[in-house]
Parts: C-alpha cells; sequence; structure tokens
C-alpha cells in the first residue's frame, strides 16, 4: 500500500507519465487525483498497474527519460519507502488505509468513464485479470486487526509482496499452459489423421492407444467413449462404422479428447513406468510361449471341484501402476482364489485394526512346514497370515473385532467389497460348487481350528463355525488373470487403484502385507523363491500365483498344474524367467548391472548413457571410471554414432595409460575405423600425440606378427584333379606360381570356372582353417602368359616365399583329416 503522502524524487520525468495514464482514463490529469491513483492500491484489487507492482515485479518502469540503473534506483527507493511507511503504522492506521482506499475504489466505480471498445482479444486478457484480483479488502482488514509489534508488520509486508509476486508468475504462465494443452491435441490429430480425408480414424487412434497399455474399457478414458457415442449418435448413427472406428474432423477430435487430453498425452509422450510397453510385451510373450511347454506338475486333488480343471490353461495378466494393461492366454477363464485370498483378507485386517492388534494373535514368521500342518509357534499363535491356520484366525479377527455386528452374509458382501475396490470394479464373483467341495473336504481345516481353540487362539465371542464358512467364502471367490492382476497391481501401487485411482489401504498396511508375502507367500519354497525372485507373490492351490513389483507392476499367472509344495509350475518357471530377463529382483544393481533389461527406462536411454560414460571416461583420461566400466561386464567395444570408440577418444586427447588399458586389459582392437574411415593412430597422429602415436604402432606390429605365426601351413591332398594338375605344372616349373583368392573370381573369368575352382578349394582345403580371419586368402597377381581367368589357384593361402602349390615339387606330409 503505497501512500500518497510519497513523492517522486522527480517530479518532471514523472509528469509525462502521469499524462499518458490520464490519456488512458480519458481523464484530465488533476494532479491529487492522479497521484492518489497512482501511488495508492485501492483494495489490493486495482487493475491498474501501480507502484507497488513495479517494486516488487521484475517490469520496466513507463517513465520517460529514466535510464535503466535511474529506474532500479527508483524502484528501491519506491520499495523501501513503501516498507518504511507501513513499519510505522499502527493497526488500526493499516484498517484505516484499508477502508479509505475501498471506498475511494467504490466511487470511482460508481463514475461512468467512456472508455474505447475493446477487441475479442482484449476481452479475453480483462477477464483473465479480472480473475487475478489480488486481495480483498475485508481479508486486508481481517489480516491488519492483531497486527500491534513491529515484526508482526513486517511479516505482513513480506506475505503481501511474495502473494503478488506469485499470482503474476501464475496469470502470466497460465496462457502458456492452455496453449501447450491445445497443441498435444493438435500434435494428436496430425499423428493420426489421413492425409487425403483430413480427417481422424478412431479406431488407429484407440489401437494406438493401445499399444502403450492404455485399453478402450480403461476407466480414465470413460469420458472419451462416452463422447464417441455422443458423436455417432448426432451422426444417424453412420452405416458401416460404429463409434469406435468413425472418422472426425479436427475441432470434433478435440472436444472427444479434451476430458482425457492429460492421460492421452502422457502415454503418447511415454511417460509412464514402462515407456517402451509394446517392446516390454514381446519379451513377455517370449517367457509365455517357454513357460507354455512344461508340462511338469498335477492338480490339486484334495479338493474334488480342484481337480476338474484342464492342465492346459495358461494365463498371464499385466497391469502397472500406470493403469498399463496387457494379458495373454486363457486370462478370461474363472477360478477361485483359495490361498490368494489371505493377504487380501490380512489387509482388511490391518486396515481396520492395525499391525500391534492382528500381531497379538497371529505371528510373522516363516514356519518352515507345509501349509496346513497342525502346529503352532512357541507362543501358541499361528506363525504367519499366509498358512492355513493363520488365515482362519485373520478372517476371526474380521468375524469378532472388525464387524461383530454382522450377519455372516453381512460380513461376506463386505468383503467381496473391499476385493471389488481393489480389482477397480473388475470381475470378482463366487462359485458355490467349490465352497461345497472344499467345506466337505475340510477335516484338516477343522481340526487346526480346533486347536486353536483349545490353545485360546481365538478372539472372545468366536463362532468357530461361523469363521470357518468364512474362511472358506473367501478362499471361494471366483475371479480370473485380468481382475487379479489390477489387484497385485493395487499393491505394488501402494493400495491405490491404478485404474480408477481409488485409495482402498494405506501405505503403511500394504508394506507390510509386502513383507509377509515376500518370507511366506510360496507356502514351503518361500525361501527359494526369495531367493531367485526376491519379489513378495502369494500362490494358491488353484494355480495362481500373484507376484507384486512395488513401484512398477503387478502379475498375475494362473495355470492348473502343481508341484508337490503347492505351487504352480509354470507360474513359478515365469517368476524365475521374468527377472532373469529384467532387473526386478530387490537387490539387482540398477546401475551397473548391464546384463539385463530395465523396462523402466527408455529404449535406448541405458546402452546411450552407458556410451556417454564410457567415451566420456576415456577423453577424460579417468582410468578408473574405465576399470569400473569393465568389471561391470559393459561391452568396452561400444562406439558412439559416428563409430568412434573409446580408444579413438583416449588416443585423439593422448591419454597413454587409457589406451595401454584398453588395448592390455580390455583387449580392444586396435583397428576400429569411425565413419570417416580414421583409426585410433590417425587421430593421435591428427593432434600431434607422438607418445600415442608411436605405442599405437608399435602394438599394431606386434599384431601383424602374432597374426602372421598363428597362420598354419597350407594342407593339402592327392587326388586326381592333382594329378592333372601336376602334369601341366611340370613342363611350366619356370613360370611363377599363380596364386588366386578363392572366394573372388579373377577378371575375366567364366562363372562355370569360378564355381568349379571353389569347389576345388572346398575339397582340398579344412574347413577349419578356411574360416580362421588369420588365414584368409590373398589374392595374388596373374601368372605371366597364362589367361587371366585359368582357373589355377592355390587352394589355401601361403606366405612370401612359401611353395603352397600343389606339384610343386616339394615334398609334403599329408595332415589332413581321412576321408577328405
Amino acid at each position: 500500500m503505497i501512500l500518497a503522502t510519497i513523492k517522486p524524487f522527480d517530479d518532471r520525468r514523472l509528469c509525462s507519465f502521469r499524462q499518458r495514464r490520464a490519456a488512458s482514463l480519458h481523464r484530465e490529469p488533476e494532479d491529487n487525483e492522479v497521484v492518489y491513483r497512482l501511488y495508492t492500491v485501492p483494495d489490493m484489487g486495482d487493475r491498474s498497474w501501480n507502484l507497488l507492482q513495479y517494486a516488487t515485479e521484475k517490469a520496466p518502469l513507463p517513465l520517460d527519460g529514466y535510464t535503466a540503473e535511474e529506474a532500479a534506483q527508483f524502484k528501491d527507493s519506491i520499495r523501501q519507502k513503501i516498507v518504511d511507511d507501513l513499519k510505522s503504522m499502527t493497526g488500526e492506521e493499516l484498517i484505516e488505509l484499508v477502508k479509505k482506499n475501498a471506498a475511494k475504489l467504490e466511487e470511482e466505480k460508481a463514475q461512468e468513464i467512456p472508455i474505447k471498445e475493446t477487441s475479442a482479444s482484449e476481452k479475453g486478457q480483462q477477464r483473465i485479470q479480472d480473475d487475478a484480483d489480488l486481495i480483498d479488502a475485508g481479508i486486508i482488514g481481517e489480516m491488519v486487526a492483531g497486527l500491534c509489534t513491529k515484526s508482526q508488520k513486517e511479516t505482513f509486508v513480506k506475505v503481501i509482496t511474495k502473494y503478488i509476486s506469485n499470482q503474476r508468475r501464475h496469470y502470466s504462465m497460465r496462457p502458456h499452459r492452455e496453449q501447450e494443452q491445445r497443441n498435444a491435441e493438435d500434435v494428436l490429430f496430425d499423428m493420426f489423421a489421413s492425409e487425403e480425408t483430413g480427417l481422424i480414424s478412431m479406431g488407429k487412434f484407440l489401437a494406438g492407444l493401445k499399444t502403450t497399455g492404455i485399453r478402450r474399457n480403461d476407466p480414465r478414458v470413460r469420458e472419451l467413449m462416452d463422447n464417441l457415442k455422443k458423436v455417432h449418435k448426432l451422426n444417424n448413427y453412420e452405416t458401416g462404422s460404429s463409434a469406435e472406428t468413425q472418422h472426425l474432423n479436427r475441432e470434433t477430435f478435440k472436444a472427444v479428447v479434451a476430458p482425457n487430453i492429460v492421460l492421452i498425452a502422457k502415454a503418447f509422450r511415454q511417460q509412464f513406468v514402462i515407456p517402451d510397453f509394446s517392446s516390454f510385451v514381446k519379451d513377455i510373450e517370449e517367457i509365455y510361449c517357454r513357460c507354455k511347454s512344461n508340462t511338469l506338475g498335477k492338480l490339486a486333488d484334495y479338493i474334488p471341484q480342484l481337480a476338474r480343471y484342464s492342465p492346459d490353461f495358461w494365463g498371464v495378466s499385466i497391469c502397472t501402476v500406470d493403469g498399463q494393461r496387457y494379458s495373454i492366454g486363457d486370462v478370461e477363464e474363472p477360478f477361485t482364489l483359495q490361498s490368494c485370498s489371505k493377504p487380501l483378507t490380512y489387509a482388511i485386517a490391518l486396515e481396520k485394526l492395525g499391525p500391534k492388534v492382528v500381531h497379538s494373535y497371529v505371528g510373522q514368521e516363516p514356519s518352515g512346514r507345509n501349509f496346513n500342518e497342525l502346529v503352532l509357534d512357541q507362543n501358541k499363535k499361528p506363525h504367519n497370515p499366509m498358512i492355513n491356520a493363520g488365515a482362519i484366525l485373520t478372517c476371526s479377527l474380521m468375524n469378532a473385532l472388525v464387524k461383530p455386528d454382522m450377519t455372516s452374509a453381512e460380513i461376506f458382501d463386505y468383503t467381496m467389497s473391499w476385493f471389488k475396490r481393489l480389482s477397480g470394479g473388475e470381475y470378482i464373483g463366487f462359485n458355490n460348487a467349490v465352497f461345497l467341495s472344499e467345506r466337505e473336504a475340510a477335516d484338516r481345516n477343522y481340526a487346526l481350528g480346533f486347536y486353536m481353540r483349545e490353545n485360546k487362539c481365538f478372539p472372545k465371542r468366536t463362532n468357530l463355525k461361523e469363521v470357518m464358512d468364512y474362511y472358506f467364502q473367501c478362499c471361494s471367490m471366483e475371479t480370473n488373470c485380468e481382475a487379479m492382476s489390477v489387484i497385485a497391481a493395487s499393491l505394488a501401487n501402494g493400495g491405490i487403484c491404478p485404474t480408477t485411482e481409488e485409495k482402498v489401504f494405506r501405505p503403511e498396511v500394504i508394506r507390510d502385507v509386502l513383507s509377509i508375502m515376500h518370507s511366506c507367500g510360496t507356502y514351503d519354497y518361500s525361501g527359494q523363491f526369495a531367493f531367485k525372485v526376491g519379489l513378495p507373490a502369494k500362490s494358491g492351490v488353484s494355480g495362481g500365483m500373484m507376484l507384486v513389483i512395488p513401484n512398477v507392476m503387478g502379475i498375475f499367472a494362473w495355470s492348473p498344474p502343481l508341484d508337490h509344495l503347492g505351487n504352480t509350475v509354470r507360474g513359478l518357471q515365469f517368476c524365475e524367467e521374468l527377472v532373469n530377463m529384467f532387473n526386478f529382483h530387490r537387490y539387482d544393481n540398477l546401475k551397473h548391472l548391464s546384463s539385463k533389461k530395465d523396462p523402466r527406462k527408455h529404449r535406448y536411454e541405458t546402452k546411450g548413457l552407458s556410451i556417454v560414460n564410457l567415451l566420456f571416461s576415456a577423453a577424460s583420461g579417468d582410468v578408473t571410471a574405465l576399470r569400473r566400466h569393465r568389471l561391470s561386464g559393459m561391452d568396452i567395444t561400444l562406439a558412439d554414432y559416428d563409430g568412434r570408440t573409446a580408444l579413438h577418444l583416449a588416443a585423439s586427447e593422448g591419454h597413454l595409460e587409457c589406451v595401454k588399458f584398453l588395448l592390455e586389459q580390455c583387449h580392444v582392437p586396435h583397428n576400429p575405423k569411425d565413419r570417416w574411415g580414421n583409426l585410433p593412430v590417425d587421430e593421435a597422429e591428427n593432434f600431434g600425440h607422438r607418445h600415442v602415436v608411436e605405442f599405437l604402432c608399435s602394438w599394431a606390429e606386434k599384431a601383424d606378427v602374432a597374426s602372421e605365426e598363428c597362420k598354419p601351413e597350407a594342407v593339402t591332398t592327392k587326388t586326381q584333379a592333382d594329378e592333372v594338375s601336376s602334369s601341366i605344372k611340370s613342363s611350366q616349373d619356370s613360370r611363377p606360381i599363380v596364386k588366386t583368392n578363392p572366394s573372388k573370381p579373377t577378371p575375366g573369368s567364366s562363372d562355370e570356372k569360378h564355381k568349379s575352382n571353389f569347389a576345388f578349394q572346398e575339397i582340398v582345403s579344412t574347413s577349419d582353417l578356411e574360416t580362421s580371419p588369420a588365414t584368409s586368402p590373398i589374392p595374388t597377381p596373374a601368372e605371366p602368359g597364362t589367361p587371366a581367368g585359368s582357373g589355377r589357384s592355390s587352394p589355401v593361402p601361403s606366405d612370401a616365399g612359401s611353395t603352397a602349390s600343389v606339384g610343386s615339387g616339394s615334398s609334403r606330409e599329408d595332415k589332413t583329416k581321412p576321408g577328405l
């Protein structure tokens, strides 16, 4: 609030600004009024520029004749004057000033001031400015009502100044954000629109959206699908197209996708937890196919209904924490939850009772026994909630403590509602046949119940029969892979369903549930599973395997054949192969483990960063960093898009130690070429590093000598063709021997002659030696007096001065394998 008593230090320079300001208001420049309007802030909502904004913002002062330094000095003096005046005022004076300025504003509103007509764009800017009215006079009055100390007034000044600055910045950025949203819609339209018709095919658009993992039935794009139906209805249900395959123009498309544009833009910008979802899906398909051929295991037979499933059923469904979905196999086939319901009922009990109450009845340790064994821990409690005894006790807590006033039917519906919320409204049903079958074959479970009642494990007022029925009902709930993958993703997402974005459980509850699943989730195989897979999981005797990758995704695999411990055979194989391919194990090194894929990164991000780090280490001469890269298993021969390797960079920068390390320790090739054909020695020579050039040249000579020493002697066998060749050459001993490349015909030779000659080479030469790079054939000049296409050639290479041709008169031992 700038007082009317403030006087500028240069009235002449301010005069032109007063005149312009008065002209903009179509009023005469009356000094007192203009000064009051310029140097007061009526109720902090004045839409005219005032010196407080200039003092708190980085805006230019519209004062003619001022230099930048003078303007800054003027602004500082005004700001200091504002602060000093406010500090010197009492709370009552501040309130009075606010009231006076508010009254002045009301008088100005009552006056009819003729203004010029504004354009549509100016009206839009005016609306934005209307929305940016900063603080009401009444609010200021409340804020300053109790300001009696100097520190309180200083705080008030700081708060008002900061608020004005933030509001101005917010409203200056809002048009940019709106423009960005408009641009996203236009980019999406241009991406899928047809060049011929200028229309977008919604079928093609939705198919592209599916490749990112977002399905048409996703609750988060329900508005998009409803808008498509409305447009289809307005077009009188065009023949030959459905609501999802119609063609739209730009404006209609933008109106249709507007409610869900944030999610859609995020999907196509690859900003989900799995950015390259299509590549990830291909890897999942490969693992699925390898597991499908596994025919081990047998069906659960202690529950008659479970033994009726086909052993060929095999389905996998995936849901990420961002709601990306993928399924393959028999994912729609219904099955009962069985033991996969145990972590869910345990989570409900934790949510309602808390861990302290729950674990006063049930333990947290792995039992090391079968899941239905008649045993308690040393405290006379079930070992953990993931075995039958612990799950029965958890159901008793639900029945007696969570909802003691509910009937059996009501507690069942209550539990099912929790399961449906976790699944995002996916299929959750009930299989009465399995329930009856399980209850009839429940001798062991009833024995567990009576044993725990004998040891006083249950809470008071527990009805054992109702508890056992409730336990069988939870195990007999029916679902499919699709729904269970969303439930697993909800657990991975901290209790928030990824498709509906509803918070079902508290994060602390999910943390406790996943901890128990990690240590006790796969019966007596839990220790090995934690060692091999290292992820929370829960298996069931119906063939289900719920795998949770925290903060990434949930996976559910279902196949009825079980191993001797009660775990699905294909599900276990899938989990192990998944962790072998991706760095999902909780103790995988995400920084240096280069042998596994990280689907959380973009396709080329991992390799690109590795190349950048490697080349930067070589260019900077950091041998220690190069040693770390080598120890981490990185390919030291990686090159950038120009084909430049670490050896190129180290040589060009003159880092001899790096060059020695790369050649001697990493055994990289000494002669790689970049896109311009330059070798590392060329780089060192171009930049004048003679010591590097000498080392590279000496290394190249050693490598050449070593390759020459590794070349084996020529080995041939006398055949009928050799006899002919010897008789021909006996009359030409004085002529030089012809040595040609057997892999390439000499100039002028016919195809037939070349083919027969090449076949002859294959007969008389050993295949192992021919394929060695060190013994690749070297072409030699044609024999004088012999036509270029005569077809006579040396079957194997020879060094200078050697006589490798057949029939040359030199006797040589035959070292070929018998039969060649």
